[in-house]
Formats: C-alpha cells, sequence, structure tokens
C-alpha cells in the first residue's frame, strides 16, 4: 500500500523553493526519495537551499528563473531536460500578498494602490499560468504530470484588506479546473491538476497582521482563530502530506480538485 504513495524519484520542480513554503515542500519530497529542482530569481538564496537539501543526502538542482517570464521559464526548461530527462510534478508555490497591496483597517476599496493590485494579481496570476504553460508543455509531450496550485482561504469567501490577493486566488482556483479538464481531454488521464488551499499559517507575509510585537494575537487573528474549528494556525509542514498525496499514484483519479488545509476554517459558520 506504501508504493501507491510514493513519489521516488520523481522530478519535482518547485517554484519559490527558497520561500518558507517552497522549502518546506522541498525538503519532504527530498525525503520521500524525489529529485527537486529549486526554481527562484535569486541563485545565490537558491544555492544555499539546495545544499541543504544535498547535505541531507538529496538529489537536487537549483535554476534560476522569473515566473513572471516566459523566456526564463523556457530556459530554465531546458536546463531540467537536459539533466533529467524529465519533469514529473510541478508545485507552483511562487507567490502571496505584498504590503502595497493590503488595506488598513481604516481604508476603503477606493483608498486602494492600484499599482499595488497590479503587482500582487500578475505574481499569483501569471506565476502560476506561466510555468504550466511551460513545464505542462513537457508534461503534455510526456502525456504524464501533476501540477499542483496554490489557492487560499481568500478564495471560498471574502476576506477583508485583500482584495487583489482574493481576487488573483480566486482566480486560480478556477484555472485549476479549467487546465485540468483541458488537459485530461486532449492528452489523456495521466495528467492531473489540483490546487491545496492553505488554511492559516503565519509566515514572514503576514506576520505584522497576526501577531503583535510581542508575539500576542491581533484582532485579526483573534477572529481567524474563532472561525478555525482546530483553534489554532497551521504549521507549514502540515500541508506536505496532502501534496505529495496528490502527486502520487494514489491520487490517479484526482484533479480539478482544491483541496483545503485549514483545520476546519472553511467548513465551519463560526456559528
Amino acid at each position: 500500500m506504501n508504493e501507491i504513495f510514493s513519489i521516488k524519484d520523481k522530478v519535482a520542480v518547485i517554484t519559490g523553493a527558497s520561500g518558507v513554503l517552497g522549502g518546506s515542500l522541498a525538503k519532504s519530497f527530498i525525503k520521500a526519495g524525489a529529485k527537486v529542482v529549486a526554481l527562484g530569481r535569486n541563485q545565490e538564496t537558491l544555492d544555499s537551499r539546495v545544499k541543504e537539501l544535498t547535505d541531507s543526502g538529496g538529489d537536487a538542482f537549483a535554476v534560476e528563473a522569473n515566473v513572471m517570464n516566459i523566456e526564463s521559464l523556457e530556459n530554465a526548461s531546458k536546463k531540467i531536460i537536459e539533466k533529467y530527462g524529465k519533469i514529473d510534478i510541478l508545485l507552483n508555490i511562487a507567490g502571496g500578498n505584498i504590503p502595497s497591496a493590503t488595506l488598513s483597517p481604516e481604508q476603503s476599496f477606493f483608498d486602494m494602490n492600484i499599482s499595488g493590485w497590479d503587482e500582487v494579481t500578475d505574481l499569483n496570476i501569471n506565476g502560476t499560468v506561466y510555468p504550466s504553460y511551460v513545464f505542462g508543455k513537457v508534461m503534455a509531450e510526456q502525456k504524464k504530470g501533476s501540477i499542483i496550485n496554490i489557492s487560499s482561504m481568500a478564495a471560498y469567501s471574502a476576506i477583508t484588506r485583500v482584495a487583489g490577493y482574493s481576487a488573483a486566488k480566486s482566480a486560480i482556483t478556477n484555472f485549476t479546473q479549467w487546465l485540468a479538464s483541458d488537459l485530461a481531454l486532449k492528452f489523456g488521464d495521466k495528467i492531473r491538476v489540483n490546487a491545496v488551499a492553505p488554511g492559516f499559517f503565519i509566515g514572514d507575509q503576514n506576520r505584522a497582521i497576526l501577531l503583535n510585537p510581542d508575539g500576542s494575537l491581533t484582532d485579526r487573528s483573534k477572529k481567524v482563530i474563532a472561525k478555525t474549528p482546530m483553534q489554532r494556525f497551521g504549521e507549514v509542514e502540515e500541508l506536505n502530506g496532502t501534496v505529495q498525496f496528490l502527486c502520487s499514484d494514489a491520487a490517479s483519479f484526482i484533479t480539478g480538485a482544491l483541496i483545503p488545509v485549514d483545520g476546519g476554517f472553511s467548513a465551519f459558520s463560526g456559528v
């Protein structure tokens, strides 16, 4: 039974691999025996990440690339194929909210920084679409592969202050369904596209919103916990098992799905 959940020897491209979530997934995939290609914009940071992975005995490769530049991604794809000969998995982890796209509690929609809106929607939509376009083409030629996108609780219902991020993650959910259907219909049942919707995890991007300088919960955090039946924030490692499952043969009949990993947040009305 364990073999069906295996990703051993699969080549996994991870965008945003130098970040907290991408790094956690990279370490988890290395531990599971996958070959990890760490993609990011800073070669020095990527090299540091890959050293961590190879020092633990894993097979990892750093490739500098910009997820919002097709030519950059195509060059990365050539390097990966030259080294490994295939791409089995694409984890579209690059993305997230940005300060200039976040409203303060006192601001309304009409106070929004439009350049911030443009930046956050471009990063989260095209930063997923472009890698899917480039690396998905390799999978289409192989007639086999798995793409995992990152959606959000903001795609389920409105979350205040993050209009651009919410709109972008809603688009990712729809794009996941669209691409899953298109690839299966045109290239066969061995190419799958799914998404994971993380609940609330404290990271570098949201720390100031969720925690006060003294480490206590902000008013926003208290609202999050009140709507989370498990009554806590998630640990980043708690996403790893779901992602690995979706990339394994155990999920061979799952495509176009959005899986919440949220401590029950999306299921609970708050009453």
